[in-house]
């Protein structure tokens, strides 16, 4: 049986030791599994460019498809990896992705991504970040978690069983916290 792989890929800012990342990293490597949780380029001012190249090199290192997790906008940076015909993964999960509308300017590059289907989606309808709603924005299968915000620590998303259940057999649909 082979060792399950997994890439995790935080937000702008990153995902500090409260939040629900870093708890399924510990907990996915406590249980002997290939976990790569890489500190994206410059999370508190990120470029596009600089991300997609840090995510060829991570998915070049891996080798093999990985079971992926996204939050917010690394969520843009896989749907950018994906529509430009990259590498595949065993499965995306894509949680709590921003809008336009929902954050600085200085974001500006990560927008425009490709309109596709490239993941299980999970947000909220309360999410400051997207104030639209995720639901109206992206496409594909869907769990909308009512009264959830961004899906953080600020919205008490530490440890999260519904997206460890996920990332190990692909549990659906995920549930709050």
């Amino acid at each position: 049986m082979r060792r399950p792989c997994y890439l995790i890929l935080h937000g702008w800012q990153g995902s500090g030791p409260g939040h629900w990342q870093t708890w399924l990293a510990g907990r996915l490597r406590a249980a002997d599994a290939a976990v790569h949780f890489p500190d994206l380029p410059d999370a508190d001012h990120p470029h596009l460019s600089a991300w997609l190249e840090a995510l060829e090199r991570e998915l070049d290192a891996i080798g093999e498809p990985p079971v992926v997790l996204c939050h917010s906008l690394a969520c843009l940076l896989w749907l950018h990896h994906a529509g430009s015909g990259g590498s595949p993964a065993e499965r995306v999960l894509l949680v709590a992705p921003p809008s336009r509308a929902g954050v600085p300017d200085e974001l500006d590059s990560f927008f425009g991504a490709p309109d596709i289907e490239a993941g299980r989606l999970v947000h909220s309808d309360d999410d400051p970040y997207c104030p639209e709603g995720a639901g109206t924005l992206y496409r594909g299968p869907a769990d909308l978690l009512p009264g959830q915000g961004h899906i953080n620590p600020d919205a008490g998303y530490g440890a999260w069983p519904a997206a460890e259940a996920w990332a190990r057999d692909g549990t659906i649909p995920l549930t709050a916290r």
